[in-house]
């Protein structure tokens, strides 16, 4: 289920913010037995380097990526951690 769950995520923000690269990990193994966890919601690791982000404060870039996988937040992602960076950052 996972896998379907962070093809979906990757789609998303592919879709969302035409990212030059991402990553997208699964950590919830790691999380195992966290309050979070019980209701089935996933830990991910995301890192993105979008040209949308230039000149973007980091709340704003974030939000970005929040509006692309709003829907599965709370019940299919429990925690995103996310570094957003623009290609003149890498």
């Amino acid at each position: 289920m996972s896998d379907t769950r962070l093809e979906r995520m990757r789609s998303r923000l592919q879709a969302a913010l035409a990212p030059t690269e991402m990553s997208l990990d699964d950590d919830s193994a790691a999380h195992a037995g966290h309050a979070g966890a019980a209701s089935g919601g996933g830990h991910y690791n995301l890192r993105i380097v979008s040209a949308q982000f230039e000149g973007l404060k980091l709340v704003t870039r974030h939000r970005l990526v929040y509006d692309s996988v709003h829907d599965m937040m709370h019940k299919e992602i429990h925690a995103l951690a996310i570094t957003a960076l623009a290609p003149s950052e890498v």
